[in-house]
């Protein structure tokens, strides 16, 4: 290869602010993390027969993921890590809310172990509430991850940093975007196609840490291709918002939304 351009290509590397410290993650490493992590908490639902043995041989399996993605970063990060084992128990509690939502609301579902193996709704939801642990932990890299290795499977598109309440429901999900600062409270069901996103972007970089996206308050319905955008939209518990609709103001509880623009 020509030398000069192999100098170019060091200098420019000399040259250029990475902005964070530095973090080596093997990626491929750290989705086998997330596949035992998943099968540990829902063996149950993958394998006919469980056992505490195969739960604790899973587990180990994912410890030992995460130690190879994070190579030498490993030590720094592994209490910071271990709160996401801490909370083993209570994560899958919460995803078992997000099944029964889902088998609940889509009458094509034929068992919760469909669910488990099969929805893409499910299997976003999942990267989602590990992923925004470790987002709350301050490891918003892998946290993104593994968000962006489910949106690539399953066209479901939610950032680490959203805060989601319990029993959500996503059905289809394909064109799916939830932004970073979006606040959805409990109940809540989209349907695909739905962007809760900013109202501008443009400041860029600058509108890092306002909120920029919308509130979803409790028992919310959203269908299809409808787009709520800003910090300051909310939309009242109890509504349903139809299809393709434009809001980018809020809406009191209650409401059903029909209007293309509100």
């Amino acid at each position: 290869m020509n030398e000069l351009v192999i100098n170019e290509l060091y200098q420019s590397m000399e040259r250029t602010e990475k902005k964070k410290d530095w973090l080596k993650l093997d990626k491929e490493k750290f989705i086998d993390f997330y596949r035992y992590l998943m099968k540990a908490m829902f063996l149950d639902f993958y394998e006919e027969h469980h056992s505490k043995a195969k739960i604790d041989n899973y587990i180990d399996k994912s410890v030992l993921c995460l130690k190879e993605s994070f190579q030498e970063s490993f030590t720094k990060y592994e209490t910071k890590l271990k709160v996401i084992y801490d909370n083993l128990a209570n994560l899958r509690e919460d995803l078992l809310l997000d099944m029964k939502s889902i088998y609940d609301n889509d009458p094509a579902s034929d068992s919760y172990i469909e669910i488990v193996n099969s929805y893409p709704g499910f299997f976003a939801i999942s990267a989602y509430r590990i992923a925004h642990i470790l987002y709350e932990l301050d490891l918003k890299f892998p946290a993104r991850v593994l968000t962006e290795y489910a949106h690539t499977r399953t066209g479901i598109d939610i950032n680490p940093g959203a805060s989601i309440g319990k029993s959500f429901f996503i059905d289809h999900g394909t064109g799916i975007v939830i932004g970073e600062t979006t606040i959805i409270g409990n109940n809540v069901k989209l349907y695909q196609g739905v962007t809760l996103g900013a109202l501008s972007l443009k400041e860029g970089h600058k509108l890092q840490g306002k909120k920029r996206h919308p509130t979803i308050e409790d028992n919310v319905t959203i269908y299809s291709g409808a787009s709520i955008l800003g910090g300051e939209t909310i939309i009242g518990h109890d509504s349903v918002i139809g299809s393709n609709v434009f809001i980018i103001k809020s809406i009191p509880p209650h409401s059903t939304i029909k209007n293309s623009v509100c």
